[in-house]
């Protein structure tokens, strides 16, 4: 067994395998099982979603046309199953013929929505030769330095271009370059013009990298770490280059004259398709935000049983996840991110080891503000897989209590990924359900009259994984609501929870819903700072006469636990920090509620 770099999961569970870094030879190892080719069209990107269900349902693999003539040859000598080059126009002619002649053939236990191709990598030196030519020094979230910077980009000349690039500042709190207007002059001449969003700005957006403008907006802007380049091609023998750049917010802007990779070349990639093909799932990417596409959407989710999930992720160019997560709930079918999770039918396959889970001692209830703190993002299979590793390794962590969300359909996708985290787990550790609990779903939308069914179905996976406290997000309309009424009452009887963590804009901090069920609205922090202020403000709210509860949300992104530590260490003796199954039971306590649901 060699030692696997790109996924050290395979090595903590000792799975022999063998590594091939050509992809020919993996075809050598299973020629005996592979049936033929799937030739996807280079001209339709979409082809290849097709083909990967055709893959699945023919025993065969997916490869470009160039591909498949060095597979027919000697010494594969595979025979083309099917040719998708010129059968069909764009995207709509090629999921509808999928649907008309193959959908009837998958399988209906899951539905899988990929992107049929996505950005390259880049490599760790792309950006080397960019220098930076303005920060903003100050985190300004207001607009207050709005205003037209002028940049002297004249060291730059001498290539065939100058290259600008706008960055986030400050990645950890999500308030990055906000653009509106640019302007450059050569020698003193404008050369170009435009209003971000315009059609006259695209000519020269050579790689807009996350970076979005939404509509009704009348800017351009690039949060956390995502950017967005500019390529501005001066005329022969220019001398002198300025650009004006009418923005605010925190920016960070810096330039260079050697051409980068771009985010926007993009090529196919098989996260997930693995597991498609094994399970003859269907694979499809339509947008709720395209009328034709949607009611293609539609019409595949109202063809599953409710409690159907639905791996992948949606098209953020788009729709964007609430209105995808919204669609897929109405018709009772929750998500499981799930499009850059490697090796999942390697994963799946495993075993974990029973724990022994941990009873909490519950502290005396006290006239103290008690703080829970909890570690977002669970919902996300990959973030599971490879962030929250990176964030498990810190070595803050088990030096404060900390709530760390992940998805207890870690039970069946990768048995071994939930036996790490229990098994190395300190007793300051606790792994609570993500949004909503079992899958990432609204309740607010998904139908009533399978809404309770679901959370029966739902209930052996937090009971297996120890996921107790699931951390919800209920939307409508794009808008945070309360969770109550049968909603809440199935998430006690159903999911039998001794309390809940609700996200969204309440002021209040805990409401007891329906008589029974403590709900704890998170407050959200992105940075130490922020985090303090929060607490901060609790503490200015607070009597002193009873106990107070503040549930704390941390950006998994721009947070590790040493950051945690660092708040708490701002604290003072009125402050006590808890699990969140402490969290509860002291609630409960001073409620006078059941110990238990």
């Amino acid at each position: 067994m060699q030692q696997n770099e790109k996924d050290p999961w395979l090595n903590d569970i000792k799975v022999p395998y063998q590594i091939h870094e050509n992809p020919l030879d993996i075809v050598k190892a299973y020629a005996k099982e592979v049936k033929g080719i799937i030739i996807y069209d280079p001209a339709v990107p979409d082809s290849i979603n097709v083909a990967t269900t055709l893959a699945g349902l023919k025993d065969a693999i997916v490869a470009s046309p160039e591909l498949a003539q060095e597979l027919a040859a000697a010494p594969y000598r595979l025979r083309v199953v099917e040719d998708l080059q010129g059968k069909f126009e764009d995207r709509m002619e090629a999921y509808t013929w999928q649907y008309e002649h193959l959908w009837s053939q998958t399988t209906k236990r899951m539905l899988v929505g990929l992107s049929p191709n996505t950005s390259i990598p880049l490599p760790p030196d792309n950006w080397d030769s960019f220098r930076t030519v303005l920060t903003e020094p100050e985190q300004i979230r207001d607009a207050s330095n709005r205003r037209t910077y002028e940049l002297d980009l004249t060291e730059f000349l001498g290539g065939e271009a100058v290259y600008l690039r706008f960055q986030d500042a400050y990645t950890q709190d999500g308030w990055g370059p906000a653009v509106h207007e640019i302007s450059v002059l050569a020698d003193g001449q404008e050369i170009v013009h435009f209003e971000t969003g315009t059609p006259e700005e695209e000519p020269y957006l050579y790689d807009r990298h996350g970076s979005k403008f939404l509509p009704g907006a009348d800017h351009r802007f690039a949060d956390n770490g995502n950017y967005f380049v500019y390529e501005f091609v001066p005329p022969a023998g220019t001398q002198h280059l300025t650009v004006n750049v009418e923005m605010w917010n925190q920016f960070k802007v810096s330039a260079s004259h050697v051409k980068p990779l771009s985010s926007e070349t993009k090529e196919p990639f098989g996260y997930l398709r693995d597991y498609a093909v094994a399970n003859k799932a269907m694979v499809f990417w339509l947008s709720s935000g395209v009328p034709e596409q949607r009611a293609l959407f539609e019409q595949i989710l109202a063809d599953v049983e409710p409690g159907t999930p639905y791996l992948g992720w949606f098209d953020n160019d788009v729709e964007g996840e609430i209105a995808g997560v919204d669609l897929t709930s109405s018709y009772g079918v929750y998500v499981l991110p799930s499009d850059w999770f490697h090796n999942m039918t390697v994963m799946a396959g495993t075993k974990a080891k029973p724990v022994k889970p941990i009873k909490p001692v519950t502290p005396k209830l006290n006239n103290k503000i008690y703080v829970t703190f909890t570690f977002g993002e669970g919902d996300n299979l990959q973030y599971d897989q490879n962030h929250m590793r990176n964030l498990w390794e810190d070595p803050a962590r088990g030096q404060v209590p900390m709530n760390w969300s992940a998805s207890p359909l870690l039970v069946d996708a990768a048995p071994a990924i939930l036996d790490y985290y229990q098994s190395t787990a300190t007793e300051n550790d606790l792994l609570v359900a993500g949004p909503s609990g079992a899958g990432y779903f609204s309740p607010q939308v998904w139908p009533e009259e399978s809404f309770a069914q679901f959370m029966k179905d739902s209930y052996p996976y937090l009971k297996k994984s120890g996921m107790s406290y699931p951390f919800v997000i209920n939307r409508q309309d794009a808008r945070d609501v309360p969770l109550t009424g049968s909603k809440a009452e199935a998430y006690v009887k159903y999911l039998k929870v001794p309390g809940l963590f609700l996200g969204g804009g309440s002021q209040n901090y805990v409401e007891i819903v329906n008589g029974n069920l403590p709900v704890s609205y998170f407050k959200g922090t992105t940075t130490v700072r922020d985090g303090i202020n929060i607490l901060n403000d609790a503490k200015a709210s607070w009597d002193g006469n009873s106990p107070m509860f503040v549930s704390v949300g941390v950006n998994a992104w721009s947070m590790r636990p040493s950051d945690v530590v660092a708040i708490t260490q701002a604290l003072g003796p009125e402050f006590e920090v808890v699990l969140a199954d402490t969290y509860f039971a002291l609630i409960r306590e001073a409620y006078s509620l059941p110990k238990k649901p």
